[in-house]
């Protein structure tokens, strides 16, 4: 099967500028030589901590951002490659929900237009059907039709992610990225709007890139599971195989952090040390080895090469590398 999109070796790597003439003085290597397949169908579900790169690794697949390098096809079209016309033509079959559920409305459209927007843009619908679509991707979505003048701050915060995803879905898209929809929203309502995505998805068939630091949302969601730390994809693998034998150690540590409602399954192991480093001037060798239990010398200078643990499953490890230790 040939997948959907393509990421292969892609990269971004922010410039910083300092001294007397604003030199380039070092880079962050936000991204740093990611690759992945995603088909047709199928939810990719993207974790880490905060600062991994994960949103920028997500604004890449969509060309929002110009990677540094790489190459990322598209209905095995190369998206780097197209000039701004032929990627216009493109955009309604790739879109994005964002993390912010205001910041990413414009306070000064009302919700008709918001949504409404992108069909009229891209000649999906006519003056005559446009207000019709548009009630339609309301319903699907939970909002009442009625509300269709108000504003995005008349809503509530969970209302507005509503609003963003009807946004989206009424384009039709074949790939969504989903940009940690739920974070900024109350726990009660998080559920309603995974489930609501997840329905939505089953419908369409569309696939999905859900990018999240909760893996209770992505094995919720996921079929497939990808773990990112400071720019790099150091596990992937089948969501229930990766969640029942996590095979880095940076991806056990994710999952031993969980925290449990029934006190006699809490872990009693210590947590992660430290932080995620800076992407600026990240560790030597492996960049998780200053906070790895189960880190050696070689960790510490070499850099380890992804190993195929067997044919659906992949590790960033020294641990699983061969050459042994």
């Amino acid at each position: 099967m040939t997948p959907l999109l393509k990421v292969q070796n892609i990269k971004k790597y922010f410039p910083m500028h300092g001294g007397l003439f604003s030199k380039v003085v070092s880079q962050v290597r936000a991204v740093d030589d990611v690759s992945f397949d995603l088909n047709r169908g199928e939810i990719l579900g993207l974790v880490g901590e905060s600062g991994c790169g994960k949103t920028t690794l997500g604004r890449m697949t969509l060309r929002l951002l110009e990677p540094t390098g790489g190459q990322v096809f598209f209905n095995d079209e190369d998206i780097l490659k197209l000039d701004h016309k032929a990627l216009t033509r493109l955009r309604p079959k790739m879109q994005i929900i964002f993390q912010d559920p205001y910041g990413s409305l414009n306070p000064w459209f009302n919700v008709e237009r918001i949504i409404g927007e992108g069909m009229r843009i891209h000649k999906l619908a006519d003056a005559k059907n446009l207000a019709e679509k548009v009630e339609e991707m309301m319903v699907k979505v939970g909002l009442l039709p009625k509300n269709k003048k108000r504003y995005p701050h008349e809503f509530s915060g969970g209302q507005r992610q509503r609003i963003g995803i009807a946004r989206a879905l009424a384009l039709h898209p074949d790939y969504l990225v989903c940009d940690e929809p739920v974070s900024a929203l109350d726990v009660s309502i998080q559920a309603q709007i995974v489930n609501l995505l997840q329905k939505l998805q089953q419908e369409s068939g569309m696939a999905m890139l859900f990018i999240s630091h909760d893996l209770d949302v992505v094995k919720h969601l996921s079929q497939t599971i990808a773990v990112m730390y400071l720019g790099k994809i150091v596990e992937t693998g089948p969501t229930e195989e990766l969640i029942r034998e996590p095979a880095h150690p940076y991806t056990r540590a994710l999952l031993d952090a969980k925290p449990s409602t029934n006190p006699k399954n809490r872990a009693k192991k210590a947590p992660l040390p430290g932080d995620v480093p800076s992407p600026m001037n990240p560790p030597s060798g492996c960049h998780f080895h200053p906070r790895c239990p189960e880190a050696h010398e070689r960790c510490k200078t070499e850099e380890p090469e992804i190993q195929l643990i067997n044919n659906n499953r992949s590790v960033r490890c020294h641990l699983f590398d061969p050459a042994g230790k």
